[in-house]
């Protein structure tokens, strides 16, 4: 598949209008994949059409569209963005000044009647039709285009609603004699009010999606405009980032952020990894140790190699899923779509209805109360709402879970992830370090020999395999910071251990089978803390010297410091959580006691896993499934919600819908915590996006006229559809703020 690449878009503003912007990209040639954001205004196109093929086609729909490149980037496109919502403030407030006034003359009667000043209301209708083209001119253009596509929107709501109240009241000023005196009045005040309600509507739901799209705009700024390049003879200078080149040289001082990724080629120092991963630690990183775009150097001045630039680094690669996932429609979703694509020409028909009715047996007199009901019909629907209800609340749920450290990699994982009831985990390298450290360290005979030479004997002897409980204590010996001797002959006793002679002493090293086939006894004490270290989840290596034991050396794979408290947090918000381990009962059970887990699948072969998880599926479970190694891929994939950790294989994050930055089992509770939040959200938007509609449209009818004698006023009907699309960013960006402490 083609690499895709975004089009900022202009001139979007409801569900319908993105039906359409995601027809006309699908109908050029070459194009696989779209994926249209209503909160970003924008596209993501996988294939191999130009993009000024699809520039072409989204401009024959009536859409504007830029290529996202280097030459116009985000920086660029909120500078556009903001010098139009400047446009819309200024629109706002003149159609506003412009109809307050008209209302409060009208109001208090000091305006007389059209056809006794057919002059002063012939002025104030060509001030109306000159605001009405300054400040809603954007409304009706978008209307034609439409008309000419054969589509409708909310513009033409709009244009239908205004165009037809500047009509009737021209109609009145220029030939009153036309219409029966009782409903000789004018409603060019409603009309110039009706623009500057929506477009007050528009520029607050523009503030509102600013903010619930900062999740983008902080991790683009992560990332620096220059870095300090050291050039071959040694002299330092800046460099755009775009100049940059694998292999190039970097100075990075303290306090400056990451520029690209890269290896620390010179000196050391702590990096604040915090704004990617969560990790509020910063690490210490040394010569040959990865360092990522973003980050920031907290400790002393280093030279960096670089290795990634551009879109192949890490940070730049979150910025594209988080894309990616918030542009992503759920089920949900694309259900609201289809409601969408056919709600304002509905709504046309049921407005031709409502006139219809007025028209044969309304009041007198009739022409008036049909326009007014009518123009409250077509202002009150708000499309905008529907369309915004699901996209606002992803938008902002894939930020905050952007936030905690969780990329949400397919498009359905947060209202799946929300359903799950029951959570499979992994056991090494998820709920465990995957990093096996010495615990125990217990001498048994007075041979003559410390603690510490024992220690550094034994890493020595160690030194000779390849296994990971060997790693650890070479390790363990490195951190006491011992001198470690030279083994003479060392032999690795497959399944058993290791065999060396040091200092003319014969050691051996392993499990209770070697030493009692080389003839060392063994004392039922020694027996006693070997089964009490297994019990403890510890693999016990006996260490015997010339014959005789020596020690007892405690060996595990170390559980998280959080993952207890993770997994509380998990159970506390009703999901079951079951360990799934390739590792003996024993040592399952000796970890699952330490963090409260009360069901274990225990000596699971890697292409048993699927099938294990399989199986909960067939009882009704909605199962989730947390791994991060090769064995773990196919579980990952049949789980209804794979959680990859971060720090595991590639494979396994492929495998995965989300992701999960940073080691730490919290991500998975943050996640879950957020989606069930998310999904709540967006079925608030929409139930009061159906209520608003299912009430407004009947009431501005006037279903209620025959029994209260009552009639919405368009003026009213406009401001209830601007509120309703900025209550529906409002509502969506609470997200922003929920709490995660279940």
């Amino acid at each position: 598949m083609s690499k895709p690449f975004r089009l900022a878009l202009r001139g979007m503003t409801c569900g319908a209008c993105v039906a359409s912007v995601d027809k006309a990209l699908n109908s050029v040639n070459g194009v696989e994949q779209v994926s249209v954001n209503l909160p970003d205004r924008s596209a993501e196109i996988t294939g191999s059409a130009s993009p000024e093929a699809l520039i072409k086609a989204v401009q024959s729909a009536g859409f504007g569209a830029t290529l996202l490149n280097a030459d116009y980037g985000e920086n660029e496109r909120q500078a556009e963005e903001s010098a139009a919502l400047k446009q819309v403030w200024i629109k706002t407030w003149v159609a506003l000044a412009v109809g307050i006034p008209q209302m409060l003359l009208m109001l208090t009667g000091y305006l007389p009647m059209p056809e006794e000043a057919q002059v002063l209301w012939g002025f104030i209708g060509l001030i109306t039709l000159a605001t009405m083209i300054y400040s809603g001119g954007h409304f009706y253009q978008g209307a034609w285009i439409s008309l000419k596509n054969h589509r409708a929107n909310m513009d033409s709501l709009i244009t239908l609603g205004t165009g037809a109240a500047w009509l009737y009241s021209t109609l009145i000023v220029l030939w009153p004699e036309l219409v029966p005196p009782e409903g000789r009045h004018v409603y060019y005040e409603a009309a110039v009010f009706i623009i500057g309600l929506v477009n007050l509507g528009q520029a607050l739901e523009t503030r509102a999606r600013g903010h619930a799209s900062q999740a983008i705009r902080q991790l683009m700024k992560l990332q620096p405009d220059v870095a300090l390049l050291i050039t071959p003879d040694g002299e330092e200078k800046e460099m755009r980032l775009a100049s940059l080149q694998a292999s190039d040289l970097l100075r990075v001082k303290p306090g400056d952020r990451i520029p690209v990724d890269g290896i620390v080629a010179e000196g050391e120092t702590l990096i604040d990894e915090s704004m990617l991963t969560g990790e509020p630690l910063p690490v210490y990183k040394q010569k040959k140790d990865w360092l990522s775009a973003g980050t920031i150097n907290q400790g002393g001045s280093i030279t960096m190699r670089v290795r990634k630039v551009g879109d192949d680094t890490a940070l730049a690669q979150i910025i594209n899923q988080v894309r990616k996932a918030q542009g992503s429609k759920p089920a949900i979703g694309r259900l609201v779509d289809q409601i969408s694509a056919v709600f304002v020409p509905v709504v046309i028909l049921v407005a031709i209805f409502t006139a219809f009715i007025w028209w044969l047996i309304g009041p007198e007199p009739q022409s008036a109360y049909m326009l007014i009901s009518t123009m409250a019909v077509l202002v009150i629907a708000c499309p905008c709402a529907l369309g915004l209800a699901t996209p606002m609340s992803i938008t902002v749920g894939v930020g905050r879970a952007a936030g905690k450290g969780v990329l949400i990699r397919k498009g359905d994982a947060l209202q799946e992830a929300s359903k799950l009831d029951t959570l499979v985990m992994d056991k090494t390298g998820t709920i465990t370090q995957g990093k096996p450290k010495l615990i125990t360290f217990n001498l048994q005979e007075t041979i003559g020999i410390s603690k510490n030479e024992l220690l550094a004997n034994l890493a020595s002897l160690e030194q000779a395999s390849e296994h990971p409980l060997g790693a650890a204590i070479v390790a363990a010996a490195k951190a006491e910071g011992l001198i470690l001797p030279k083994t003479a002959m060392p032999e690795v006793i497959s399944g058993s251990g290791l065999k060396g002679i040091i200092q003319e002493y014969v050691w051996l090293a392993g499990n209770r089978d070697l030493l009692e086939s080389e003839g060392v006894e063994l004392n039922e004490a020694a027996i006693q803390q070997a089964e009490a270290m297994s019990d403890l989840g510890q693999t016990c290596i006996y260490l015997a010297v010339d014959g005789k034991l020596a020690a007892l050396i405690g060996v595990a794979d170390t559980i998280k410091e959080d993952s207890a408290a993770a997994i509380q947090r998990l159970q506390n918000a009703g999901i079951n959580v079951i360990m799934l381990t390739g590792d003996s009962l024993k040592t399952a059970l000796a970890v699952a006691l330490q963090v409260g887990i009360t069901e274990i699948y225990a000596d699971v072969k890697p292409d048993q896993k699927a099938a294990t998880i399989k199986a909960l599926q067939a009882k009704g479970l909605k199962v989730g499934m947390v791994g991060d190694g090769i064995n773990d891929a196919p579980a990952l994939m049949q789980a209804n919600v794979g959680f990859a950790i971060g720090t595991g294989t590639d494979i396994a994050i492929e495998s995965a819908d989300l992701t999960l930055m940073r080691g730490s089992l919290h991500g998975v509770a943050d996640a879950m915590l957020i989606s069930r939040a998310t999904v709540r959200n967006i079925k608030q938007n929409l139930f009061g996006a159906f209520i608003y509609n299912s009430l407004g449209i009947p009431l501005a009818a006037g279903v209620l006229y025959p029994l209260t004698g009552w009639l919405l006023s368009p003026t009213y009907a406009a401001a209830a559809m601007a509120l309703s699309s900025v209550t529906v960013v409002t509502n969506a960006n609470r997200l922003r703020y929920v709490k995660l402490d279940k």
